[in-house]
């Protein structure tokens, strides 16, 4: 099997994921996971893939994150882990698409407007 590249996005952050056969290690932008993603919540977002397709100690993993927050990143990076492992076999997809990790979260922070205050906010109307 030769390395398998997938791209996960969620907000601003953009997650390239890289996949082969291994033992189940995860480097997050040359770091363990554990230590890139410090709580346990977010450890799950990234092995969730994993868990539900009961390949957790098959596979090795790096990948490059760049952009926006922690959850962003942790869920981009599981949507980029979730199109890998449908790349590698077919049979994975209708569990992952169930669970809802194959759908590209459209939703993006709404940008300022001139003459605003905020993307909706406005400055105080005075009359007088």
């Amino acid at each position: 099997m030769e390395t398998v590249h997938t791209i996960g996005r969620r907000k601003t952050s953009v997650a390239r994921v890289y996949i082969d056969k291994g033992k189940g290690v995860i480097l997050v932008n040359k770091k363990k996971f554990n230590d890139y993603f410090a709580t346990p919540s977010l450890q799950y977002k990234v092995s969730q893939p994993f868990i539900l397709t009961n390949t957790e100690k098959d596979y090795d993993i790096k990948i490059t994150v760049k952009g926006g927050g922690t959850n962003g990143q942790a869920e981009a990076i599981r949507l980029g882990i979730s199109r890998a492992l449908c790349k590698i076999n077919e049979e994975y997809r209708p569990v992952l698409k169930t669970e809802g990790l194959l759908t590209r979260d459209p939703r993006m922070v709404e940008r300022k407007k001139y003459g605003q205050k905020k993307a909706r906010k406005k400055f105080q109307f005075s009359k007088r």
